[in-house]
């Protein structure tokens, strides 16, 4: 385990412990249910710089933007992935990242939270229970209605998929107004989605067309991932292998990452792109996107794409893809005929 890994995990249990009250003391006001709740501006955070948990956070901004729809929000976040991610959001007013080592950008830092300060907000939403920042956050700004992001057990016991990332901040909204005196809401949880447009979808399709050059379906995997998610290269081999012998009748292809690795030596014809939207578009025309768990695989899922995620190490439960014929397999209590069973049916589909 490297040293800068273990004391990353120590500063984090060290600023939950320091934050786990924060926001106790907050105490939700009054309204006139008779009257629609007043909120024009919003504050989201998530201060988190990686492409899979930006977006994550895309279904919580559609439940706000439903829910309140003459609103501006604002995304409090960390690098600079959420631009490209938010850019067909109409009801994204700014988004204010943070650098992605605040060390090295002190200024810009503390600038980003005096900001947070200063303005004045209807609601602010903390996008995620692990994240001390976020708490922080939501407390210090000047809002009158504040969502910590908490983790309440009897949404835990009322909602099978309530520990999911993206589903908790909408169950946690939801709560909140019902503890305002409104009506439940249930209405079916948005699922991820970069919304892309039809001239995006019409680039990608051509990109497909020139490297596949034929009209039949397509399968497209991803087989890279970061750490422990990562499967091997014999692993990958045999799924590709199995592949070619159960779908005939599809393009098999690859998407490469920015390290322009392949798990199957590059067997497969493959792309790659630095342009998270035009990768969006590439696969939305493709029939499903199978990968490990990882930034690209939540891409897929919000290119409204039918995404396969394989998960060992982490929990599917927490990251797994959801909503459009989307499915999530633990590694570890199945085999292969198992995974390949669960493709024919969602080619089906």
């Amino acid at each position: 385990m490297k040293v800068n890994y273990r004391i990353n995990n120590l500063r984090r249990r060290i600023m939950r412990n320091i934050t786990k009250n924060v926001g106790k003391s907050y105490k939700t006001p009054k309204v006139d249910v008779t009257k629609p709740l007043d909120v024009k501006k919003v504050l989201i955070v998530r201060p988190n710089h990686r492409l899979g948990n930006q977006l994550l956070l895309t279904p919580i901004v559609q439940e706000v933007i439903n829910t309140f729809p003459n609103c501006k929000i604002d995304l409090f976040v960390k690098g600079g992935v959420a631009v490209p991610v938010f850019q067909n959001f109409e009801h994204i007013d700014k988004i204010k990242q943070l650098p992605k080592k605040p060390f090295n950008h002190l200024l810009k830092y503390v600038a980003v939270w005096i900001s947070i300060k200063q303005k004045r907000y209807d609601l602010v939403i903390n996008g995620d229970t692990n994240s001390s920042s976020g708490k922080l956050l939501t407390n210090i700004s000047k809002a009158k209605f504040k969502v910590f992001g908490e983790f309440y057990e009897d949404l835990d016991a009322k909602f099978h998929d309530y520990k999911h990332i993206s589903k908790k901040p909408i169950y946690n909204l939801r709560r909140f107004l019902e503890n305002l005196g409104y009506p439940k809401n249930n209405s079916e949880l948005p699922v991820l989605n970069i919304k892309l447009n039809t001239d995006e979808i019409a680039a990608g399709k051509k990109i497909l067309n020139n490297l596949i050059k034929n009209d039949k379906k397509t399968i497209c995997i991803y087989t890279n991932a970061t750490g422990s998610k990562c499967y091997s290269e014999d692993w990958w081999n045999t799924f590709y292998n199995r592949l070619l012998q159960e779908f005939p009748d599809y393009n098999i292809i690859e998407m490469l990452p920015i390290e322009n690795i392949s798990k199957i030596n590059f067997k497969a014809p493959n792309f790659y792109s630095k342009d998270i939207r035009e990768m969006a578009g590439i696969i939305s025309n493709t029939s499903i996107f199978i990968a490990a768990d990882n930034g690209v695989m939540h891409l897929a899922s919000a290119s409204l794409t039918p995404t396969l995620g394989f998960f060992e190490p982490t929990d599917l439960t927490v990251y797994g893809p959801y909503g459009n014929k989307n499915k999530a397999i633990n590694t570890g209590n199945s085999n292969i005929n198992d995974w390949i069973k669960t493709i024919k049916k969602m080619l089906t589909n």
